[in-house]
């Protein structure tokens, strides 16, 4: 084995455990425990003072956007903080006191650093040079910026053709950072973009632009305080989207109804303890009316099932849906009506498995409202019919007419904090001739008209040797992806990668024959060119525009901050003489801005738009404009339930997030709000299941997927009883993403099948782990 295949041994680390605890499952989120758990993170990793200053700024008018979640800042942010406790730890991880130099690479190979735990890589420090991994190194080296800049050019011209490099993005990338990159790869010549919306809401894209005409949510925040029912399906906010709990309570201190629609009960949806109110220390407010523990992937037998007994009830002379606004608005209800029939009760009860009396309870709130908010998250795209689960959601808002009004419409809650932002800006791998037309009127170049590479069939290209080149800004693509041993095996086959990150994570690990890290700018930290602070600009969830401006001094000096980085390759690449200034759009931030409003409309005046709390961009839901889809209509959609050729033995795995996590990030060890602490390899069953197949508490089993003729294997997870749905199995990722299979995804979003994998589970031969809790 030579020195190359060595150092890149591990694409999971070490696999051990590491002392499990457990307690029963909370019963609320946030309060005195949450305020705790952020500052214990927050001074551990920064310091008392340090933590205060910078807290006391994020998601602030005048401050930083949390670089965690991407759920919108109020009007008026409480002077008493606007954070969550995982906002805390975000940044406690991006503003650690520790860094990694060429002292720490010289000391730890990469062969050694990729047997460490995500864990414990996530918390080695943050990068703070151009670091380089030559062809048969085992180390890391440190690197000067032009050299790493002429490095990529290099590589790049070596090429065949331009569609033999990829380039990723992660949603941490301002709008300014990710319109330069989308702008350099389009002049290099390729669509080969993907991006994390790829693994995420893709499927929520694609739905709502077929029925709606536009791949956004149509609420705002203000319209949480008017909504009379809020159903919130396949999303855990009180580990996610923490703060988007104070917009559900204020729903039901207005007198609204909150339904849950989850495999899994949550602490954050059962009770919330807002630690800003004296009743946030004492009592809470409990956020759920009425939960539904539906079975995993089995959302579309559930809602046909109450728009079936809903429109019974219509039928029957009640004024349940919105007649005048689906014959003026939509298309497709008679369809959806004769579809109805085909379907039986007794069917649609067994597929879903939620009691028929709560579907009742269900039908009656939903029958007396019109103003209805339905949110959702990965639960409900991430399945191969992820795009048909949000086309259902919809056709319940159109028959009630529960669209282009206060208080109701869709709200897919986005994952990280711009995502929404990098593909409004352009970031994407399909074509637009409108936004095309609009380079080549202000540029003055042809942008290309292939359709690129999305995330799964990039890592094909990767892996077959069809992608040599490839770069990422942001994120860690390894640990992200589906199919972790395939994914490494994919990026070992690159000539080139490049990673441009602020803290070390596995993707620096598992490399092509040459890698760079790019080390960079965090969003909390000042961004100072010739003695001024400049700021960048982000889309939150909703569709809202804003500033951030980071507070901190840099964690070291010469750190570039993404626009500049891509300036840098691109002018590296391009030379003299191209028609886009790189150069000049690196060092000035509000030429980017400029620029940007001119190729899209919707980002004119963008310096002076940006300030205070920013703008809304145009929403056509929210006009009730829906010229863009054929007959100028929304449109219901059928959509069969979900169906799974599944074995006797067999179960459904869904991946999740513990409570110590953000996307692949590990902040800790500790999922509080499930009970288990100190370990992160653990199995969820239903202690029926368990008993049937006679497995033990903390019992150590592992796992498989059979899919197309291959085995995937992830070993050693304990089995925790839980109240989870027959059948149905939770885990947390990315331990888990080795049973995903690469090939299996979403129909049109191409959305990986993280929520519904067919797995078996197999005891070690009766080990069991006792621990001490």
């Amino acid at each position: 084995m030579d020195t190359s295949q060595k150092r890149n041994t591990s694409a999971t680390g070490e696999i051990k455990f590491t002392g499990i605890r457990t307690t029963a499952p909370a019963t609320h989120a946030a309060g005195v425990e949450g305020i705790k758990a952020a500052m214990a993170h927050a001074f551990k990793e920064m310091g008392v003072a340090r933590s205060f200053s910078a807290l006391a700024q994020m998601n602030q008018t005048e401050g930083f956007d949390c670089p965690g979640c991407a759920w919108p800042d109020p009007e008026k942010p409480s002077k008493l903080g606007e954070f969550c406790e995982n906002g805390a730890k975000a940044l406690a991880e991006e503003a650690t006191h520790l860094t990694l130099d060429r002292h720490f690479f010289a000391q730890h190979s990469v062969e050694a650093l990729s047997q460490w735990s995500d864990y414990r890589i996530g918390k080695s420090g943050r990068l703070v040079e151009p670091m380089v991994l030559r062809p048969g190194a085992v180390h890391y080296s440190p690197i000067s910026w032009q050299e790493a800049f002429e490095l990529i050019a290099g590589h790049l011209r070596q090429l065949d053709t331009p569609h033999q490099a990829m380039f990723y993005t992660s949603g941490r990338s301002s709008n300014e950072a990710a319109f330069l990159y989308g702008l350099f790869v389009r002049a290099f010549g390729t669509n080969n973009m993907p991006d994390c919306s790829n693994m995420c809401h893709e499927s929520s894209g694609v739905g709502l632009s077929e029925t709606l005409g536009i791949g956004k949510g149509s609420v705002t925040l203000e319209d949480f305080n008017k909504a009379q029912v809020i159903m919130i399906l396949g999303q855990n906010p009180g580990t996610n989207h923490p703060r988007m709990l104070s917009a559900l309570q204020k729903c039901k201190d207005n007198g609204g109804k909150i339904i849950t629609v989850n495999p899994l009960e949550e602490a954050g949806l059962v009770r919330f303890k807002n630690p800003q109110q004296l009743k946030g220390i004492t009592k809470g407010t409990v956020l759920t009316d009425l939960f539904l523990p539906v079975k995993i992937n089995a959302d579309v037998a559930l809602m046909k099932l109450l728009i079936k007994r809903l429109a019974q009830r219509d039928q029957a002379g009640e004024a349940v849906f919105d007649h005048a606004f689906i014959q003026t608005h939509t298309e497709g209800y008679e369809a959806l009506m004769a579809d109805l029939e085909t379907y039986s009760e007794a069917a649609l009860l067994k597929a879903c498995g939620v009691a028929s009396d709560q579907v009742d309870a269900a039908v009656e709130l939903l029958a007396k409202n019109e103003r209805i908010i339905i949110c959702w998250a990965m639960g409900l795209t991430q399945h191969k019919n992820g795009v048909d689960n949000i086309k259902e959601l919809v056709n319940l808002l159109l028959l009630k007419g529960s669209l282009g009004k206060e208080g109701a419409g869709t709200c897919p809650v986005r994952g990280h904090s711009n995502v929404q932002g990098d593909r409004t800006v352009g970031i994407m791998h399909y074509v637009s001739p409108t936004l095309n037309a609009s380079i080549k009127k202000v540029f003055g170049f042809d942008a290309p008209t292939e359709t690129g590479l999305d995330t799964v069939h990039g890592l094909e290209a990767m892996h077959s040797g069809a992608v040599k080149v490839f770069m990422a800004l942001g994120g860690n693509f390894v640990s992200a992806v589906s199919d972790t041993h395939y994914a490494a095996a994919a990026m070992n086959q690159c000539e080139l990668t490049v990673q441009v990150s602020t803290k070390l994570n596995r993707s620096h690990l598992i490399t092509g024959k040459t890698a760079l890290i790019l080390p960079t700018l965090g969003r909390s930290e000042q961004d100072i060119k010739d003695g001024k602070a400049r700021f960048l600009t982000v889309e939150n969830s909703m569709g809202k525009v804003h500033r951030t401006k980071g507070v901190l001094p840099p964690k070291a000096h010469g750190l570039k901050s993404e626009p500049e980085i891509v300036a840098g390759v691109a002018s590296a690449y391009f030379g003299e003489g191209h028609p886009v200034p790189w150069a000049s759009l690196g060092n000035d931030y509000a030429l980017i801005r400029k620029k940007l409003g001119e190729v899209i409309a919707s980002f004119r005046d963008l310096e002076e738009r940006s300030k205070g709390t920013g703008y809304y961009l145009p929403n056509n839901v929210r006009q009730l404009d829906f010229s863009k889809l054929p007959n100028g209509r929304a449109r219901f959609s059928l959509c069969p339930p979900a169906e799974h050729q599944m074995e006797p033995d067999d179960f459904l795995l869904m991946t999740i997030r513990s409570h110590d996590q953000f996307n692949t990030t590990i902040y800790g060890l500790n999922d509080r709000y499930r009970g288990v602490y100190n370990e992160r390899r653990v199995l969820f069953m239903h202690p029926e299941d368990m008993k049937e197949r006679g497995f033990a508490e903390r019992e150590v089993v592992d796992l498989s997927s059979h899919y197309d003729g291959k085995e995937r294997r992830a070993e050693q997870f304990l089995v925790l009883p839980y109240a989870i749905p027959r059948g149905n199995l939770a885990a947390y990722f990315p331990e888990t993403n080795v049973l995903v299979p690469h090939n299996h995804y979403a129909k049109k979003s191409h959305t990986p099948i993280s929520k519904s994998v067919i797995v078996k589970v197999k005891g070690r031969s009766g080990q069991s782990l006792v621990g001490s809790g």
